[in-house]
């Protein structure tokens, strides 16, 4: 079910692509601006992991530098049946952790520093599985193109706002210019962040499978979720969905409604845990 609703909120983010193509040129636009979309994912596709460990100030690491993190890793990733991926470590104080890369074989997992220091053994293990289930599940891949359509839709429809629609168009009507400028974006916005919500729950779950401990991995969600709200993180909002909590919660408005969430509720996380551990 969850991956049904990854295909519908994609194809909800390609139409918005299409429709402000179409807005700009007609049949000719749309495919324009479908095929710009494709060449920034391709782009972003080979560029992806470089450009996330930059916006996080992660660094490689090996062995010799972190070993029993990098043991870690490595046994956890046998049990999943991955490759060997390429682990780093990002000078924040916050504790969190993200996976990233085009595919198994070019996967980075990485972890901060406060991370380290918080979360016990058996809770970082259960975060590491989390993040190697993204990459089980390739969903850095997903995340990747969903981020950049969001930002082509935002670039197109300020196109379409500032240098106007189709030439054959007499009734083209200048409200509807505007409220393509502010609607396309949230909706995209909004579409991108429900993608990663629904990821997440699929890596919590695939996580506890690859560690056997949901729990571990339970507890972890709380030290992280509680944690990011005190300590703030600057990062780029385009790299935040990939974190396993939401490294801005810090500077996130109280009372704001879920929709502009890039996570699900940490509560309603732990609870799948617990029933996971249940069953």
């Amino acid at each position: 079910m969850n991956n049904v609703k990854v295909f519908v909120l994609m194809a909800g983010l390609t139409a918005l692509v299409v429709a402000i193509g179409q807005s700009l040129g007609g049949g000719t636009g749309a495919i324009i601006a479908l095929l710009m979309s494709a060449a920034i994912n391709l782009f972003m596709y080979w560029g992806s992991s470089s450009m996330v460990l930059r916006s996080y100030g992660a660094h490689i690491v090996t062995a010799h530098e972190a070993p029993e993190l990098y043991e870690m890793v490595d046994r956890l990733r046998q049990r999943a049946g991955l490759p060997m991926p390429t682990v780093a470590i990002a000078p924040q104080e916050q504790a969190n952790a993200f996976a990233t890369g085009r595919n198994p074989e070019n996967a980075v997992v990485c972890v901060t520093q406060g991370i380290l220091r918080t979360l016990s053994t058996d809770e970082l293990e259960g975060v590491i599985a989390h993040e190697l289930a993204h990459i089980k599940n390739r969903d850095m891949l997903l995340q990747t193109i969903a981020a950049t359509m969001a930002g082509a839709i935002s670039n197109l429809a300020q196109f379409a706002f500032f240098f106007g629609g189709r030439s054959d168009d007499e009734d083209s009507n200048p409200i509807a210019g505007i409220a393509m400028l502010i609607v396309a974006p949230i909706a995209a916005m909004l579409i991108q962040f429900a993608i990663s919500r629904q990821r997440e729950f699929e890596a919590d779950a695939v996580g506890a499978e690859i560690s056997g401990r949901p729990l571990s991995l339970a507890n972890a969600l709380v030290k992280l979720d509680h944690g990011a709200r005190r300590i703030p993180m600057h990062v780029s909002p385009s790299a935040a969905p990939l974190a396993i909590v939401n490294p801005l919660a810090a500077f996130s408005m109280r009372g704001a409604s879920k929709l502009f969430s890039t996570h699900p509720p940490t509560e309603e996380r732990v609870e799948a845990l617990q029933l996971l551990s249940k069953g």
